[in-house]
């Protein structure tokens, strides 16, 4: 597979050097890190404290959002 070379700072090379599993090349860690989703129970509770017209809002602006982040995502793959 053909490779490419990236610079990044030293203090980002530690970050990942301390979260990458063992046998895991940069690459893969790299991967799971773009891919992770994050458990819905994380969020429980946090807009708790808001009005439900601002969460409505919210909400809708995150759907409006992931629409056009497909979108984007099927563009390019064309």
């Amino acid at each position: 597979m053909p490779t490419k070379t990236i610079s990044i700072i030293e203090d980002v090379y530690k970050e990942l050097a301390m979260h990458k599993r063992s046998g895991e090349s940069f690459s893969n860690e790299l991967l799971r890190l773009i891919h992770k989703k994050g458990k819905i129970s994380e969020c429980a509770g946090l807009w708790s404290w808001m009005a439900p017209s601002d969460a409505n809002a919210i909400e809708k602006a995150i759907e409006k959002r992931c629409r056009l982040s497909v979108a984007a995502r099927r563009e390019k793959h064309r």
